[in-house]
């Protein structure tokens, strides 16, 4: 098992939509703002599957907006 598919619980990974078998996390690559490309592949029948996440706001680009930096105008 990769350090990849270990962070990811069942419930992250989705199933395959031809045999049902959980599928395994293969890559991971940044997306729009606050999301990120999931490239997923069934080991039983070699299916794959993209999904764009939301990815954890506390480690993105948007840390300094929660932060506070972000201010109302006067």
């Amino acid at each position: 098992m990769t350090s990849s598919q270990q962070f990811l619980i069942a419930i992250e990974r989705p199933r395959c939509l031809h045999c049902q078998t959980r599928m395994l996390l293969e890559r991971v690559w940044p997306g729009p703002i606050g999301f990120e490309h999931r490239l997923f592949e069934c080991p039983k029948c070699d299916r794959v599957q993209t999904s764009v996440i939301v990815s954890d706001p506390l480690k993105s680009k948007v840390v300094g907006w929660l932060g506070g930096e972000l201010r109302t105008p006067n």
